[in-house]
């Protein structure tokens, strides 16, 4: 590859066998030139995506055994000092971390020489030329890491349209943290904004995504699991993030983080032009489906008189969270993450006021039994 700064590694991997994941992985490091990344004595901290209690089957979280192939080269290479850490949604103390650790798998996979983060303290940090958000509560394990690596799952999103790279590093804020910036970017092209913001501040010497079994339609928690069987790795995630969009049928503009990431010249114009190695792209490529919330943001696009009459049309349209009652058990999950606070339990029930909500989703996604549906309005439909 010659264009190892931007470039994308795409490997095929039919399932998470320790052996074919070893395979994927250090081609994917031959690809990028990554061995000039590390070295003996560096303290490295493995970024998953942990947002609930999920088994790995579930497809939710990354799972376990790409964790655990990664370990094994970077200790091949002499890295040895390894820590896994991530924010998952809720709470953010060791009993939750615990929980999330046991039912994701990483606990046993930790045997692979990584150590799992228990410290729940967490620094202010600046955002260097940021657009959108200029500082950021950051947890503490990757404010002393010597390298960060993301190991983020391939999903849809039922705000940001994708899961993928850039989004994954939100787990590097705390806890209920997260919800106060849904607070504070409650529109789509503004989180966006955000997220790249976070992204470029952490910038992520190596993302690995776990492609192996997917999520499709109301991701990141209540999709469907869909085989796609890749491993893909790229230096750039901004432009790994392009080509996830490519080989699930999405169009980066009606992703805000692409379309934030192209504006500042962070990746390439969104053609689709980021050099690959590996495998062909047609090989993966496919058509995912796409959440019920789907929708493009266009008002950026539009003189500023124009923006918010705008943006009030396309708060209507957006389809509300709505709980089915006969499968909510009533454990207050919905609540706690949620941003405006309008969610109470009322005789043992999640209950949704409709004033106030910003259509964040993030009931939606924190609902352990997916008793949450979204719900456009009729003449939207």
């Amino acid at each position: 590859m010659k264009d190892r700064e931007t470039g994308v590694s795409l490997q095929a991997c039919g399932d998470y066998a320790p052996a074919a994941l070893d395979k994927a992985v250090e081609a994917c490091l031959a690809d990028l030139g990554a061995d000039e990344l590390f070295r003996p004595g560096m303290k490295v901290v493995l970024k998953p995506n942990l947002v609930m209690k999920r088994r790995p089957e579930e497809a939710t979280t990354t799972h376990p055994e790409v964790a655990a192939a990664v370990t094994r080269a970077l200790r091949r290479r002499g890295v040895t000092d390894i820590l896994l850490a991530d924010s998952p949604g809720g709470l953010y103390t060791p009993g939750t971390l615990g929980g999330i650790y046991a039912a994701s798998g990483m606990r046993e996979a930790a045997s692979a020489g990584f150590r799992l983060n228990l410290d729940t303290s967490y620094e202010n940090r600046q955002a260097q030329g940021a657009v959108r958000c200029h500082s950021f509560d950051i947890i503490k394990p990757l404010c002393e890491a010597d390298l960060i690596i993301n190991l983020c799952k391939l999903k849809t999103h039922a705000m940001t349209g994708l899961s993928g790279a850039c989004k994954n590093m939100f787990g590097a804020v705390p806890g209920l943290k997260k919800p106060e910036l849904h607070c504070q970017f409650p529109q789509p092209a503004a989180f966006g904004e955000m997220l790249v913001d976070l992204c470029a501040m952490l910038a992520p010497a190596l993302t690995i995504v776990d492609g192996v079994e997917c999520m499709e339609g109301n991701g990141p928690t209540g999709g469907t699991p869909r085989h796609m069987g890749l491993l893909a790795a790229g230096r750039n995630p901004f432009s790994l993030d392009l080509i996830l969009c490519r080989l699930i049928g999405m169009d980066p503009a009606a992703v805000p983080t692409c379309r934030a990431a192209i504006a500042r010249g962070l990746c390439p114009d969104g053609s689709g032009k980021v050099e690959t190695a590996g495998e062909p792209p047609e090989k993966f490529a496919t058509s995912f489906r796409l959440p019920d919330s789907r929708s493009v943001d266009f008002t950026d696009r539009l003189p500023g008189f124009l923006q918010k009459p705008a943006a009030a049309v396309l708060r209507q349209a957006a389809p509300r969270p709505a709980v089915r009652t006969d499968t909510c058990i009533g454990c207050g999950k919905c609540a706690e993450s949620c941003p405006q606070k309008i969610i109470g339990i009322r005789s043992g029930k999640a209950h949704i006021r409709r004033r106030g909500c910003i259509r964040c989703y993030c009931c939606h996604e924190m609902c352990p039994v997916r008793a949450i549906d979204l719900k456009r309005f009729r003449l939207f439909r």
